[in-house]
């Protein structure tokens, strides 16, 4: 393209665009100086628009000679963005016109002028470097810091017995029956002990060391009657005695094992540490007593069996047999028996005319789906009561009561005491911190003072979270129901913590709960909500 009279000069990276008049100069616009500009070797420079419009106007029509700048010579610029958390950092390139382009030189100096010190990719920088890279690259990572694990109880025997019942988030426990005892000789292994960790360390890009939070350690549990360390092993737990292996925290105890063909007068009265197997049948008035579990092969005829574990029972309870366990109770049928569990009562078949008490649920008919039945005396337990039919039109008044724990309720009252003593003894100390910082400290005694109310608070921030939980598990009773999977017959008196309902008629498959307005509702198998007489 010819334009007389139009060049271009260049002047510490800028060019500059001189026009002299000629009168045989055809008109010029835009297009035609940025043509020019690349003619001249000047296309690649960053253009300034309006002074080239404005250039191309005046090149018609001014009549003196003029100058104006019309580009210039622009580096490639680099942005580096660190992330708030100071995790990542990202560049962002805009390339060079007509100027020098970036390399892996500027970006590396760059980001050690934003500080970037730490978690660089080459890699990334390459890309960010390449041509056409017009989009945000990400060139340097940090590192998170791996907080370390807690301590890990690995059992080694998969059979042992878990004395420490764990509530679902139904509030139910998961009934386990263990019909059988397992047994481990002396010098067996028992629990493996994988102790916690450090942790690994992490880095800000900048270099900031992020330290991790140390795993929670534990040692074996104290006093593991019947187990012991391993002399050559620190983290090994071994068997000290042949019995039961019975798992708690932190730690498995071998519980020593009993074991006769029946108790009857013969063999008089057994009161044991540890458990019993008896083979055959506890007969009327004979007792057993037993800190681990109690498993009876026949029936239980009248007799007392009290156990700090579970209870088991192939055959019956019948004959105002008296049966108590820290955990749970299961037989095949009962028949005028006084029954309590700290967890689960589980009948196979039926229960007639017996007083009965969980702390969590009573099951009844689980293998007898249509047989099963829970007919007069009394049951109660906090979250379920679970039975195929309830009640007769031949025998007297049931009598079921749900949502209630009183070993919790007791618990929570007794928390509430020491935690009103616990507050009164932090109130006492601030008070005193407060006129030692008036009074003066004569006798040194502010900084005791400060330790002792900080100890009181803490003391007293564990007992409200214990609070806490205890309120979120007694809260749980309000889910409280009776299962029916067959139907209800003759007269059943239900009692839902404080409302009660007198059930005086049929009904079919479906349960009983309390509702949002608290009423006590029979839900059917439809899914229908049908209110119950009060």
């Amino acid at each position: 393209m010819d334009l007389p009279n139009i060049s271009f000069r260049e002047a510490d990276g800028q060019v500059f665009l001189r026009c002299e008049p000629a009168p045989e100069r055809l008109p010029v616009d835009s297009a035609a100086l940025h043509a020019l500009l690349a003619q001249a070797g000047y296309g690649d420079c960053l253009p300034h628009e309006e002074a080239i419009a404005s250039a191309a106007r005046d090149c018609s029509t001014e009549q003196n000679p003029f100058e104006r700048l019309v580009a210039q010579r622009s580096d490639a610029a680099i942005q580096v963005q660190i992330a708030p958390d100071e995790m990542a950092a990202e560049v962002s390139l805009s390339p060079a016109r007509g100027g020098k382009a970036a390399t892996m030189e500027d970006l590396m100096r760059a980001l050690v002028e934003a500080g970037v010190m730490f978690g660089v990719d080459e890699a990334a920088l390459l890309r960010a470097c390449a041509p056409g890279s017009g989009e945000p690259v990400r060139v340097a990572s940090g590192v998170s810091p791996e907080d370390g694990h807690d301590t890990v109880f690995e059992e080694m025997i998969p059979q042992a017995v878990d004395r420490a019942p764990q509530l679902d988030e139904n509030g139910l426990i998961d009934y386990r029956e263990h019909g059988t005892i397992a047994m481990v000789q002396s010098g067996a292994p028992l629990m493996r002990r994988i102790p916690a960790t450090a942790g690994v360390v992490g880095h800000s890009i900048r270099g900031r060391v992020l330290a991790p939070h140390p795993g929670r350690d534990q040692p074996f549990a104290a006093g593991l009657t019947g187990a012991q360390v391993a002399s050559d092993d620190p983290n090994l737990l071994q068997a000290a005695v042949s019995g039961q292996p019975v798992r708690v925290k932190c730690g498995i105890m071998v519980e020593p094992v009993l074991r006769v063909a029946e108790v009857n007068m013969t063999t008089g009265n057994i009161h044991y540490d540890g458990t019993v197997q008896v083979d055959g049948d506890v007969l009327q008035g004979m007792k057993v007593q037993a800190s681990g579990d109690i498993v009876v092969g026949g029936m239980v005829d009248g007799g007392l069996l009290e156990s700090g574990g579970n209870i088991k029972v192939t055959g019956g309870v019948i004959a105002h047999a008296r049966l108590r366990a820290g955990g749970s109770v299961s037989a095949r049928f009962a028949q005028g028996a006084h029954i309590y569990a700290g967890t689960v009562i589980a009948l196979d078949d039926m229960a007639l005319e017996c007083e009965m008490q969980s702390l969590n649920q009573i099951i009844v008919g689980a293998t007898s789906p249509k047989r099963g039945r829970l007919i007069g005396g009394s049951a109660s337990a906090m979250m379920l009561i679970k039975v195929p039919l309830l009640g007769s039109a031949k025998a007297g008044v049931t009598q079921l009561a749900l949502g209630a724990n009183p070993e919790l309720e007791a618990k929570y009252q007794a928390l509430q005491e020491r935690i009103a003593k616990e507050k009164s003894i932090e109130e006492n100390l601030e008070k005193l911190l407060k006129q030692l910082t008036a009074a003066g400290d004569l006798k040194g005694l502010l900084a005791r003072v400060k330790a002792s109310r900080a100890h009181a608070v803490q003391v007293w921030g564990q007992s409200l979270i214990e609070q806490a939980e205890l309120e979120k598990q007694i809260a749980l009773g309000r889910a409280a129901k009776v299962e029916v999977s067959v139907g209800v017959d003759g007269a059943v008196d239900l009692c839902f913590d404080k409302l009660k309902a007198r059930l005086r008629q049929e009904f079919g498959v479906g349960s009983f709960s309390v509702d949002a307005d608290a009423q006590i509702v029979f839900i059917d198998a439809a899914g229908d909500a049908v209110p119950t007489s009060s």
